[in-house]
């Protein structure tokens, strides 16, 4: 398998990536099963109406997991090691949404080899979450 991703010493501040996807009532059934969130407010329709967000919502990592693609696949992409997040959630996110998710490069410790990335993810002009990541990234050296 060949090195697809950005080594640390190509990296600059300022640098960015945005993927987006569509979430699916079958990503929200599978991240049920694969997690064991089985919360009716996002599984069940009847009782999600009654909530304050009336209607199912998306589990709120199942958005997260889309900084976890951007890193991985994107920026830097593969070889990265997720190393923390911060997350907080500011909107729903429903079933049928386009979330796009942007990861922008705020510093560099090439000495550790460590990226902290500004991650944000909208759906329209909305944030429905947003946080920072500390990411190892691959290396030449």
């Amino acid at each position: 398998m060949s090195f697809a991703g950005t080594y640390i010493e190509d990296l600059q501040v300022g640098q960015s990536v945005e993927i987006g996807r569509t979430i699916t009532d079958a990503d929200i059934v599978m991240y049920a099963g694969v997690s064991g969130d089985t919360n009716p407010a996002h599984l069940d329709q009847v009782y999600a109406e009654g909530t304050m967000f009336k209607g199912r919502i998306a589990h709120g990592m199942l958005t997260a997991g889309q900084i976890s693609a951007v890193i991985g696949t994107r920026l830097p992409g593969p070889g990265s090691i997720y190393m923390s997040q911060t997350l907080k959630f500011r909107a729903p996110v429903r079933p049928g949404d386009t979330v796009i998710t942007r990861a922008e490069v705020t510093a560099i410790d090439l000495v550790k080899k460590r990226v902290t990335l500004s991650t944000v993810c909208r759906v329209g002009d909305t944030v429905v979450l947003e946080g920072e990541a500390l990411v190892m990234a691959p290396s030449r050296g």
